[in-house]
């Protein structure tokens, strides 16, 4: 994924300015983003501080190394449930 180049206390001091009146068109020119990324950036940080999209980013990152995770096991789980003679969903007596 591609890194922003403005960091959220950066986008978020944006979403300020806007919320102070300024218009988007100005705003998006004198900063030198689109109106889709300005649009983009109200939809998940709208009405954030910098703490709370701090965290946001934090389990972002926890979330990706989780999903990671998952999928380099599953292919190990779906070939012992193979050797068990399981099928996918599938529950036994001893459980």
């Amino acid at each position: 994924m591609r890194k922003s180049r403005f960091s959220d206390e950066q986008i978020l001091g944006i979403l300020k300015e806007h919320q102070a009146g300024i218009g988007t068109k100005e705003l998006c020119r004198s900063h030198g983003i689109s109106d889709g990324t300005f649009y983009k950036w109200r939809s998940k940080y709208g009405g954030m501080e910098v703490f709370e999209a701090k965290r946001l980013k934090a389990l972002e990152a926890e979330n990706v190394k989780l999903k990671k995770m998952l999928a380099e096991h599953m292919p190990d789980v779906a070939a012992l449930m193979e050797m068990l003679g399981m099928e996918a969903g599938e529950r036994h007596a001893f459980e």
